[in-house]
């Protein structure tokens, strides 16, 4: 089964590569862009019977630094 994880920093938590994309696209005349927030996507192929509450564990233990950092699970297709 595949798995995504989505892995973004908590509102309120600075993010200085986004800051930097910001500044990058108002440098090359991007105009309207009022904030960059910069994330990641962790693709994951699990057997078909892996829990949710294991994927969740996953998140949890390795995946994603709960202190500063939200997570979303996504399934894919089978």
């Amino acid at each position: 089964m595949k798995i995504r994880i989505h892995v973004s920093l908590k509102p309120g938590v600075l993010d200085p590569q986004g800051r930097a994309v910001h500044h990058a696209l108002e440098g090359l005349g991007f105009e309207g862009v009022k904030d960059v927030r910069i994330g990641r996507i962790i693709e994951l192929d699990v057997a078909s019977d892996t829990s949710d509450e294991r994927i969740d564990e996953m998140c949890r233990t390795l995946l994603a630094n709960t202190v500063i950092e939200n997570y979303r699970i996504e399934k894919g297709d089978e």
